[in-house]
């Protein structure tokens, strides 16, 4: 309440609700925006803002000056804030604006799967999509070839980096933004990522070596970075000089040097590379190997000691052994310079106010590759049965599965002799290696996430 000395009101509430009150103090424009949030915005809704613009929509779709002006419309700029403020507010990660023929899609993907929302009335398909492109800066006039560009704004009292990328299609054109929240460093710390504690140690081990390559390898989406810069925050001391090139920077640090990549003007991995090493930094973060020029400068640069963080597109740790010699990297000096690979997904988090116990039976799970032997039959797992709090997904956050290959001395044997991923993997698992199935199944067990999770981000097609 902005006044809870208002009495009168209280005793209304409590007469109508039949339950007792907390009452707390907000101000009544925080009220009203939350009021406005939760429950909509009548002058935010696409039949408003259709019937508000009354005929801009029968123009020529064609005309760049009339989609310029609708774009600059005030309630079509109300309708692409909302859409953007509520995916934060979602804790989205990538908005997809999609059009076809009879309607326009509008979807999130929340926690690592996307999710259909209300859309905006079709009709406003080209005037939301003429805004994006112009707070992005990109030709509004150009609909033939995929473009790229940046948004930077501050939504919900957060700063916000949105990467946005459209695509010609049959209908017009498809925009993706991914939300990068570069000042939430909450959640850049090791303990916090879902490391059991024997692969805790043994991460700190790693990144504390005066010099060397550590790979972090998975899909994009799958936290790679996140994982890299919580690692380095931990060794991130004053007598440490940390230069990082990224493409964009996903996190802002204190005390780190941060490059952002702009192939346009020649600033590439490789060339920024070759020139971070002439500052003298103790530690260089790579944001992600993706030629031979690349790889052979960092690994050069583990070579003459420099401490090396980079990511690599692989599905497992094994492979971005193989992957790096298929590049052409030379087997010998990625034996001399590899300290680890560490592999890694994301995975739902069952939702901690629905999760209950449900039992599976066990063949299920035998032939999903589980191993069940030492539990009973049905085997009883927890799940999240779906609440408000998840939104009725049963889950409400993400953790990391994780994999890692210790480059021991054997390790280092079979890469020069240019031993294929297989070969490495069943070394790896011989010398201790939990597979991403394996620390996936154990946090199943845990009560953390489900099976399904589990196969869903490991399952091999």
């Amino acid at each position: 309440m902005a006044d809870p000395l208002d009495i009168e009101t209280q005793n209304t509430i409590r007469l109508r609700s039949g339950l007792a009150l907390r009452v707390f103090m907000a101000s009544e424009s925080e009220i009203q925006e939350q009021l406005n949030r939760l429950y909509g915005d009548e002058e935010n809704s696409g039949e408003k803002l259709i019937e508000t613009l009354g005929d801009a929509f029968e123009g020529d779709d064609e005309n760049i000056e009339h989609l310029r002006d609708l774009a600059s419309e005030v309630p079509v700029i109300r309708m692409v804030n909302l859409i953007i403020s509520r995916a934060v507010e979602s804790r989205a990660s990538d908005i997809h604006i999609e059009p076809f023929e009879k309607e326009l899609r509008l979807r999130y993907r929340i926690d690592g799967v996307l999710q259909n929302m209300d859309p905006p009335p079709n009709p406003l398909r080209a005037a939301i999509i003429s805004r994006i492109k112009l707070m992005a800066k990109l030709n509004i006039a150009e609909r033939r070839l995929p473009q790229d560009g940046r948004i930077k704004l501050k939504v919900l009292g957060k700063e916000i980096d949105l990467r946005v990328s459209t695509l010609p299609t049959m209908f017009g054109e498809s925009v993706v933004m991914r939300i990068l929240d570069r000042s939430n460093t909450s959640l850049i710390d090791l303990r916090r990522l879902g490391f059991p504690d024997d692969l805790y140690e043994k991460i700190c081990q790693m990144t504390s070596k005066p010099h060397g390559i550590f790979l972090v390898t998975g899909p994009t989406g799958s936290g790679k970075s996140t994982t890299l810069y919580s690692a380095l925050k931990r060794i991130n001391i004053p007598d440490r000089k940390i230069i990082t090139i990224e493409d964009p920077v996903e996190y802002q640090m204190e005390g780190i040097n941060q490059i952002h990549v702009n192939p346009q003007i020649g600033l590439t991995f490789a060339a920024g590379l070759r020139h971070i090493v002439r500052q003298d930094p103790d530690i260089i973060m790579v944001g992600e190997i993706r030629d031979l020029e690349t790889a052979d400068i960092a690994i050069r640069s583990a070579l003459t000691g420099h401490l090396v963080f980079s990511t690599l597109h692989t599905n497992d740790a094994p492979s971005a052994v193989t992957r790096l010699v298929d590049m052409g990297v030379e087997d010998y000096l990625l034996a001399s310079s590899l300290i680890g690979i560490l592999a890694q997904r994301l995975v739902r988090v069952n939702c901690k106010q629905c999760k209950k116990s449900e039992r599976i039976p066990a063949a299920m799970l035998r032939d999903a590759g589980f191993d069940v032997s030492a539990l009973g039959d049905p085997v009883e797992l927890q799940k999240g049965s779906g609440c408000q709090q998840c939104d009725h997904t049963g889950y409400e956050s993400r953790i990391g599965i994780f994999e890692l290959l210790d480059v021991d001395d054997e390790m280092r044997r079979l890469i020069v002799t240019t031993a294929d991923s297989t070969v490495l993997k069943a070394q790896a698992v011989r010398s201790g290696m939990r597979t991403l199935k394996e620390d996936g199944w154990n946090k199943v067990q845990a009560g953390i996430t489900m099976p399904d999770e589990v196969l869903r981000v490991t399952q091999e097609v």
